[in-house]
């Protein structure tokens, strides 16, 4: 069932509406067939009239019939146009007014999928944290070497400093604003969520702002740092337990985490399983845990046996 929106006479967007609704407006003379309308798959805006037979439209109201509208003039090229112009398709707009659903069921991501998403996210911060740091680690250890090369280093201890000092808010950072703004995003989620089929809400289903959404990655980071990594562990165990599925940061930031179509107007497509993405993932990090305790007790014998220990 498409949604569809038209503009009303203040060129405003109105909907989404079913066809029926749509139908029902018609035939109460509050749309007439010069009316501009828009539903997925349109590439624009186009008159009611096109949309007769699709809609049933089949008793036509005298005051509905079509009568010429000047068309909106075009502004000249490089300006920009008017952001409330009914010919633009609605496109990036209708992503942030898509409604809240309310009522339906809800699927909550428990703790496999959100460790999965974790492992994928994590490869993509790393990726870009170093993507910043090995540049500014090339430049700042150039400069250190040229001031070294003219027999003294004045310097060289403070520089050791300032990268030291660099590395901590760099890997903080580029961590919390990316997911800062992909949580706040229209997509509601990270790519790694994103591939689990997975999002983070309000507890209301609403979007998160992005320093909530930032706020949420500190608030994760505090909980790891100040308990030594044991909030990691508190807010898995609380995420396979509570009922709404939320961790620590959650809680304090009042977010979910639940499937990408929770509060649409679909959440009959709502998915409870784990999924073949996940699985994979989970697959993978397994082999590769096992691999590294494999590789690391390898390197224990062989220390043991050319130290002579028996």
């Amino acid at each position: 069932m498409s949604n569809w929106y038209y503009a009303d006479a203040g060129n405003q967007r109105q909907g989404p509406l079913s066809a029926e609704e749509m139908a029902q407006r018609f035939h109460q003379g509050k749309l007439r067939l010069d009316t501009l309308v828009w539903r997925d798959g349109l590439a624009e805006w186009q008159p009611l009239r096109d949309f007769t037979q699709e809609l049933v439209l089949q008793q036509v109201p005298a005051e509905t019939f079509y009568t010429p509208i000047d068309p909106v003039p075009m502004q000249a090229a490089g300006t920009d146009t008017m952001s409330d112009s009914p010919y633009a398709p609605p496109k990036a707009v209708l992503a942030m007014d898509e409604p809240v659903h309310t009522g339906g069921e809800v699927v909550y991501s428990g703790l496999w999928k959100r460790f999965a998403a974790s492992c994928l996210d994590g490869i993509v911060t790393g990726l870009l944290t170093y993507a910043v740091l090995i540049p500014l680690m090339l430049v700042m250890g150039l400069s250190a070497s040229q001031l070294a090369s003219g027999g003294s280093d004045p310097f060289g201890g403070g520089m050791s400093m300032a990268m030291a000092l660099l590395t901590y808010p760099v890997s903080f950072g580029i961590p919390a604003l990316y997911f800062g703004w992909m949580h706040s995003s229209s997509l509601q989620a990270s790519l790694g969520k994103m591939a689990v089929g997975a999002k983070v809400v309000r507890s209301d289903g609403r979007r998160i702002g992005f320093w909530r959404s930032f706020l949420r990655y500190l608030a994760y980071m505090f909980f790891a740092l100040v308990t030594c990594g044991l909030g990691v562990l508190i807010s898995g165990l609380m995420v396979a337990f509570t009922e709404r599925k939320q961790s620590l940061h959650d809680m304090v930031c009042d977010t979910l985490v639940v499937d990408k179509w929770a509060f649409t107007a679909h959440p009959e497509w709502q998915k409870s399983e784990l999924g073949t993405v996940t699985i994979v993932i989970l697959g993978i990090f397994g082999v590769v845990f096992l691999g590294t305790i494999a590789l690391f007790a390898v390197i224990i014998g062989l220390a043991s046996s050319a130290g002579g220990w028996h």
